[in-house]
This record gives structure tokens, sequence and C-alpha cells, in this order.
């Protein structure tokens, strides 16, 4: 299995530090808002790598953290008149809905940063003790110049960082390029040796990762936009305060963009992944982030989303028989071409493209090939479950369609009845409207030799 390792800037053969076992981080929400497309982009290309590795038979420890305390939260804890804590659980719960709607796994560590500060506190006593960091005014900075690789993963040399950087009023930093560790907040802060304070967000996932995973893992991922500074400085100061490698794999997703420009919060030009959620369901944002590289920015429109619906219909309407468990699915030729794809940098496309032939195969009965598509789809996150509504959600369609048909219907098993007895009379018209009726819900009506059912669309 190779993958792209933003450090070294080359696609290398993957080598776990331990055998069979992988030790990945993932850099995780600030909980402060809705998560949006970008996020989904981010959080189901290291939900594929999880179950792939998993597929692989390697044992897997997923850390992702929840970043709890930061200036966006408290700028709009103050703003809505609540504590801290408050906005950080609640926008938590709604990433929480988010990431279960896109049908992605949980984690199997998902540390808060609030939880961890002990951790923090010591990493940054180890970097004072070792004089890599330094107090100033009752914040604790990095002293960047006393890292030597400093720039090597953002390919950024130092003297074209020093030409942007600048000390800000009110810091008391002894270069322009140093970073904060710990920040004095008398307000906001806890107690610690250095003052009362919070920590810098680039110390969180050190010492989280370090806490959960050991001082040096072997993957770890997240958005391009982390790449600088954040990723950069979280080598400088874990590499410091543990005295050896931090990552032996470092991978970064690329941008959604909107009209060329990457989709952000800052920008205003994000779509919410529950709003998306209205339009598509989880398997078509899926299909339309995995058709494109990982790497590579992909662009939004209705009309990919689009395009990406049809394709999921396509796959998801295979002629599905029992899915058989005793079968060995590595004997057969797609299985081969799929995993060939995946390790291939997780050439998700190429993947997809096998999934396709499986199912024109399930459409032409060989035996095998639903089994193999089910369980291959499954390994890139993808869902055969049909959707379902609750009774409530029931009771409301059924309203709208009785007051459309101007008729009381109580069950779909009624508005099947009612349809059925129209084409026996041949009352065209009629059976016409209940098609629309339905349709305006989002409901389509299947018949076969077996009868009519209904499944939403």
């Amino acid at each position: 299995m190779k993958l792209h390792n933003s450090y070294t800037n080359q696609v290398e053969e993957f080598k776990p530090i331990e055998e069979g076992k992988v030790k990945m981080y993932v850099c995780g929400p600030t909980v402060y808002d809705n998560a949006h497309l970008g996020h989904a982009r981010c959080y189901i290309t290291w939900d594929v790598l999880y179950r792939y590795l998993k597929f692989k038979g390697y044992d897997v420890t997923y850390c992702r953290n929840v970043t709890d305390v930061d200036d966006k939260i408290l700028k709009k804890a103050e703003t809505e008149g609540k504590t801290p804590e408050e906005v950080s659980t609640f926008w938590y719960k709604k990433f929480s809905e988010s990431m279960k709607a896109l049908n992605n796994l949980k984690p199997d560590i998902e540390p808060f940063a609030t939880k961890t500060l002990g951790e923090m506190i010591a990493m940054v006593k180890d970097l004072i003790n070792k004089g890599f960091a330094y107090e100033a005014g009752g914040d604790v900075y990095f002293r960047v110049k006393k890292f030597s690789a400093y720039g090597y993963l953002s390919k950024q040399p130092i003297d074209k960082l020093e030409s942007g950087a600048r000390i800000e009023i009110g810091e008391q930093k002894e270069d322009p390029l140093d970073f904060a560790l710990w920040k004095k907040d008398e307000k906001f802060g806890y107690n610690s040796p250095c003052g009362v304070g919070r920590p810098g967000w680039h110390i969180e996932c050190s010492a989280m990762s370090r806490k959960y995973l050991g001082k040096t893992i072997d993957i770890h991922a997240g958005g391009a936009d982390l790449i600088f500074p954040h990723h950069e400085n979280e080598i400088a100061q874990s590499e410091c305060a543990n005295g050896c490698k931090f990552v032996n794999y470092w991978l970064h997703n690329g941008f959604v963009t909107i009209n060329k420009e990457k989709m952000s919060k800052s920008l205003g030009n994000f779509l919410t992944i529950d709003d998306l959620l209205k339009n598509y369901d989880a398997n078509t944002i899926r299909f339309f982030i995995l058709t494109n590289h990982y790497r590579m920015p992909v662009e939004f429109s209705d009309e990919a989303l689009q395009a990406a619906s049809n394709g999921v219909k396509r796959m998801l309407n295979a002629k599905r028989t029992p899915v058989d468990e005793n079968i060995d699915i590595t004997q057969y030729d797609e299985y081969k071409e799929f995993v060939e794809a995946m390790d291939d940098d997780l050439n998700t496309s190429k993947a997809l493209a096998v999934l396709f032939d499986l199912t024109g195969k399930a459409n032409k009965d060989v035996p095998y090939a639903f089994t193999l598509l089910y369980k291959l789809a499954e390994t890139l996150g993808f869902t055969f479950d049909k959707a379902r509504l609750s009774d409530d959600e029931l009771k409301a369609k059924l309203a709208e369609i009785s007051s459309e048909l101007g008729g009381q219907f109580n069950s779909m098993e009624d508005i099947i009845e009612r349809r059925k007895t129209a084409r026996a009379e041949k009352n065209w018209e009629i059976a016409d409207k209940i098609r629309i009726a339905l349709d305006k819900v989002g409901i389509v009506l299947k018949d076969s030799k077996e009868g009519t059912v209904w499944e939403l669309k």
C-alpha cells in the first residue's frame, strides 16, 4: 500500500511502526458552528482510509480531537450570553449528528482539549525546561529558530517566513516567528504554573496525540489548510519536547472550492452539511467526494452533485441477491482491481469504476457480483440501507398526500390499493394524480410480480 507523504512530497510504501497495527490521528473540529462541505470532504476522506486499513486487516487506533477551547468559541459565547462550555457542547452534538448522517464511523478515541489540559501544561513545561520555549508577560512562546527543520513540511524556507512575520500589539515575543503555546487569559483561563490562561491551538493536538497514541505515530491527517502553521508547529513542539520523530506519514486532503475559491466560514461561501442533506443523501455526498482524488481540489456545483446522485442510484439499483458471507472475495479479479486502486494512494475514482463493473455484472445475474459489490462499497462507506421515515414523518406525508388527492389516506397501503383500483378501471387520470402527489413528498412506488412496494427517493 502506497500513500503520499506530504513531509517528503513522495508517494511511499506504507510500513507501520508495529506490524499489523496503525496509530492514526486526525485534526478534529473547533466546535462553534455548523460543519460544512469542506469538513465533510476531510472527514469522509479519512473515514475511508480508516475503513480501508481495517479492511486490509490492520488493528487501527483512530484518534480525532475536539477543540472546545478557542478564540472563536469565546467570541460566540460572549455574543450569545452563554458559557464557552454551553457553546462547545451544543456544537459538538451538532457535529456528531452531521458525521453520523454522513455515515462516518466514530473514531476510537475522541479527546476534548479541556480534558487534556494537564498534558498540555506538562508539555509546555518540558519545552521551557529544554530552552525551546519562554515566558513573556503571562504568555509562553516557542522559539521557532531553535528547531532547524522548521518549514520543511510546508516547504517554506525560514527567510521567506521571516519576511511575512510580525509582532502584534500586546505580544512580547523574542522573534516575530515565535508562536504561542500558552495564552494569558484571566477571564476564561485555567490555572497553570505559567499563570492563568489557556493553551494555544497547536499544543492541543501535540499533547492529545502523545497521550493517546504515543510519542511517534504512523499517520497524521487533515485538510491541506492545516499544513501551515498548524501541522508545522505541531512537528516543531512535539519533536523538541519528545526528542524523537513525531509522525511517519503526513496526509492532507485538498480543498472544496466554489467558483475556484476555497470553501470556508471566513469567506462566507460555505454550505452546511445539514443544508446539503436536505437535497442529497449521504451516499451522494460521499460519491461526489470520492469521484475526485483526495489530494486534488474539488469544485462544488449542483450539476456535480446531481451527476453523483445518478451514479449512486445506478449502483444502489443493482439487482440484489442475498449477501453470501461464506465466499472468499479475494479470489475474484474485481477484488484485486479494487485493492490495486486503493493501494495506489487511495485512488477512489478507480475503485468506483470497479463498483460500476460489478453493478453491471449483478444486473446480468453473475452469482458473486452483488456480494462483492456490497462488501467493497461498504469499505468506501456506502450503505445499501433504504431510507426510513419515523411515524410522525409518515403521518405528515400521508396528510399532505390526502390533501393533494382530496381524500383521507391512513396508510401507504391505502394509497397503493387506490392506485391499483384506478389502474384496473383504466382511470389513468387518478393513477397519474397519485404518482404526482407521491413524487411531491419524495415517495416512489415500485411494481413487481410479488406486488407493489413504496420507498423514499
